[in-house]
């Protein structure tokens, strides 16, 4: 008793392992590396102007650097990682998504109001009668992002003068260090000239102009010329209007874009983004084309998801149980062989069956001698939806039954032998109830997943067949890709509505999933 007290108190008292140098030397140049990259994160954001975005990587940045470098805090750095992923990951395109439901956002309304201006008044610049024209070599200076830096305008004139420009104005740049080729400034000291190629990826340019005497400015046209313009629209920024100088029409704000005051002629081409509260909202639930069409696809949306989950998951049992009997031989070979759709990408599968199914030339109809306009008629398009959806689904449900038949007790298996239980039986009191404990949550997030699954729909049918003449509302649509067409198919696709229609679905797929829940709890009971 005594030996055991001293051992105690020794090894009570001992001091604590110290860290190796070398793992410390490690965990430093990891933090050190996770810091640069961070830098690296928030320059690039930085550039273009996503100042929450750098606030954010900053705060990361920090985090880092106080949880990992020193001893405290040991439980978050387990966590840390996982949190901030969950965050950037899932939280954020949530919240990002119910802002964007409540604005304008879309086509012709992505800016903000004074970058939306400045856009509708470069449109407006034509050139001065009379000024020079220029050959253009677009620049950036050297160690510059040919991205994000600021753009140089490197100009020759007609008489052979060399110019550079920037959002400054106009200055003469000496020919020393310059390389010309048939008027073109090819290389200039100091400068990285950009490509045709690079030039595309710079958004700005179209809109970037060399400010010039008289309020005009010298602008781009095309890649490889210039020459002097001046905006035809003026903004009156106190009485908030806009006037254009030769048509003498005045612009005013409203609806999230100028239009003229007098209510005759077009708006303004550019837009901006803005607050509009509940607009899409009342939208989706007074538009006609919408509200017509909701309840059948909402109907056929449900049923897709139960029948999916269901044959997917029995046929996946069926086969579980079957192959978890020890007398079959090379179990391990049959198991390997059911995976494979699994493995094998969605939209590869789907394209596979898509021809499959094709009335004239398709393997199915081919190989049964029936003639069935499978994408043609509403009931066999759908039938066609829910055995493809058979084939990619079955997999996950056989190896996820396969796991959940394993861990069952043996002895209550062996106890309902001994009690008399036949095969049936015991697969109907003792196995199944058993294996909805493990597999319930997974019922519910496959109910989830086949409630929005886009790309099966899209890749097999398109949400068609279309019929009665309305190319809006297709056979096997479900909500998100009717939703899709509506506000994201069209010409102008409109992210606004498109975020309301996701919220719609996320509560719609909450309330349907939360008494399944409930049930899933009700099952640990058994357990």
């Amino acid at each position: 008793m005594a030996v055991s007290t001293e051992t105690s108190s020794s090894v009570i008292g001992s001091s604590p392992a110290r860290t190796p140098v070398w793992a410390l030397a490690l965990k430093w140049v990891a933090i050190a590396a996770a810091l640069l990259l961070a830098l690296y994160v928030a320059s690039k954001l930085a550039d273009h102007g996503h100042t929450l975005a750098v606030v954010g990587t900053a705060f990361v940045a920090m985090c880092v650097l106080v949880i990992y470098g020193t001893r405290r805090a040991v439980p978050m750095k387990y966590l840390f990682v996982g949190l901030a992923l969950l965050i950037g990951l899932q939280v954020w395109p949530i919240v990002y998504t119910a802002m964007t439901a409540f604005t304008n956002y879309g086509q012709g309304h992505l800016a903000s109001k004074e970058d939306a201006t400045a856009q509708d008044i470069a449109y407006s610049v034509r050139q001065v009668p009379g000024s020079p024209t220029y050959t253009l070599t677009v620049a950036v200076k050297d160690g510059t992002s040919t991205v994000a830096g600021p753009l140089y305008f490197l100009l020759v004139d007609e008489k052979g003068h060399t110019f550079v420009g920037d959002a400054k104005g106009l200055n003469q740049l000496g020919k020393n260090g310059l390389t010309i080729d048939a008027g073109k400034i090819t290389k200039a000291e100091g400068y990285t000239t950009l490509n045709l190629l690079q030039a595309n990826k710079r958004k700005d340019l179209s809109s970037f102009a060399v400010p010039t005497d008289g309020g005009g400015g010298i602008k781009a046209s095309g890649f490889a010329a210039a020459y002097n313009g001046k905006p035809t629209l003026v903004w009156d920024k106190k009485a908030d209007t806009i006037t254009d100088t030769t048509t003498k029409q005045v612009y005013v704000a409203e609806g999230a874009q100028w239009v003229p005051q007098s209510g005759k002629g077009d708006a303004l081409p550019v837009g901006w983004k803005e607050n509009v509260g509940l607009a899409n909202f009342r939208t989706l639930f007074t538009n006609s084309t919408i509200r017509d069409g909701f309840l059948g696809i909402f109907a056929w949306n449900i049923a897709f998801s139960v029948l999916s989950v269901l044959t997917t998951f029995v046929l996946g049992m069926l086969l579980a149980l079957l192959l978890n009997d020890s007398r079959i031989k090379g179990r391990g070979i049959y198991r390997s062989l059911l995976i494979l759709p699994y493995a094998i990408p969605v939209f590869v599968s789907a394209l596979v069956w898509a021809s499959m199914f094709n009335q004239q030339f398709g393997l199915i109809n081919n190989l049964t001698h029936l003639n069935i306009d499978w994408f043609g008629s509403p009931w066999a398009a759908r039938a066609a939806v829910l055995i493809t959806n058979l084939w990619l689904g079955f997999p996950y449900m056989f190896v996820v039954c396969t796991g959940a038949l394993q861990s069952l007790p043996g002895d209550v298996m062996e106890a309902a032998k001994i009690d008399g239980a036949g095969a049936w039986r015991t697969l109907r009191s003792i196995t199944t109830p058993l294996l909805l404990v493990a597999v319930g949550p997974l019922l519910i997030a496959s109910f989830a997943f086949n409630f929005n699954n886009f790309g099966l729909i899209y890749l097999l049918t398109k949400g068609g067949p279309f019929t009665g003449g309305n190319s809006q509302l297709g056979s096997t649509d479900l909500l998100i890709t009717y939703a899709y067409r509506l506000a994201l198919g069209g010409t102008n696709p409109n992210y606004g509505l498109a975020g309301a229609v996701a919220i719609i679905i996320f509560i719609i797929v909450g309330l349907l999933s939360f008494p399944g829940f409930l049930r899933s709890k009700a099952l640990e009971e058994v357990n």
